[in-house]
């Protein structure tokens, strides 16, 4: 029997490059994992069926990818940040013949997915194992119709991943009329997401931000997806869709998203911080 089912394998660790990976099976579904890294969820995976989303975060970035298109036309797709490549598993399974890089700087998650967890076979998904900034740089200029930042060091998306110089080097990388979407995380009071927001507007002229509406109030900590780029954003259906999720979100934008941001100032190279650790319990 294969090892990436689940009577074969009911859990699986392995030490690798940042921690201690597991894969724990899913109960409801007979060949779904979840990603832990030192104890961290990072991803969910059904391999019968890729286009299930599982996270909240990641049903938000799959609508993304949704409305970016129409529907399955392949896409051009940079993924910052790999973990079990649940969202270059959603985009090949619903826009065939898509081109996607993936930059996960640890070599070792990267074995361990793939063992446990191999994407399909015609899956057109390119692994880079490099840091996402380096990988982020060797992309060619206007390649990208999107680019996903889902990047964690642990809990905490690393500093150089947090700055204005950080997202030119994303808008040279998108066509022009390309989008960036980021999964952001944070609690009250919220100083690190109304920075990132402030800081996407240095290089893009659209932004929204999509999130539960007690982590936007600040009541808890959480993650929030923010979507970038220079040509008008369909947020009306992204609303409908975020509003009819198991978990229903909301999405802020135009001069209620400046109102949030509340007069932060953008993130440089320079005063680049983690984003803030989680706090105890935020994962049981």
């Amino acid at each position: 029997m294969a090892k990436n089912t689940r009577r074969a394998a009911p859990t699986a660790a392995q030490d690798v490059d940042t921690g201690v990976a597991q894969l724990i099976p899913d109960p409801d579904r007979r060949r779904a994992w979840t990603l832990l890294v030192d104890g961290a969820p990072q991803s969910h995976v059904d391999l019968d069926d890729p286009a299930h989303l599982s996270f909240a975060y990641q049903r938000r970035l799959g609508h993304v990818v949704d409305l970016l298109a129409p529907a399955r036309r392949p896409l051009r797709v940079v993924h910052l940040g790999g973990g079990a490549f649940t969202l270059a598993r959603y985009v090949a399974a619903t826009r065939p013949r898509s081109t996607q890089q993936v930059v996960e700087v640890d070599a070792g998650l990267v074995r361990f997915v793939r063992d446990w967890l191999p994407p399909a076979a015609d899956a057109r998904i390119r692994v880079r194992s490099t840091d996402a900034r380096a990988g982020l740089a060797k992309v060619p200029d206007g390649w990208a119709d999107l680019v996903i930042a889902d990047v964690f060091d642990g809990a905490r998306t690393p500093a150089h991943l947090t700055s204005a110089e950080f997202l030119d080097d994303v808008r040279r990388a998108l066509a022009p009329d390309g989008w960036y979407a980021a999964n952001l995380a944070d609690g009250p009071p919220l100083g690190h997401l109304r920075g990132q927001v402030a800081t996407a507007g240095t290089a893009f002229e659209r932004l929204a931000l999509v999130a539960d509406p007690a982590v936007l109030r600040g009541r808890r900590f959480g993650n929030a997806v923010l979507v970038a780029s220079d040509r008008e954003l369909p947020v009306a259906e992204l609303t409908r869709r975020v509003a009819s999720d198991p978990h229903p979100g909301r999405v802020e934008h135009g001069r209620a998203l400046a109102d949030f941001t509340g007069g932060a100032v953008a993130v440089r190279d320079a005063t680049a911080k983690a984003s803030p650790a989680p706090p105890a319990g935020a994962f049981d």
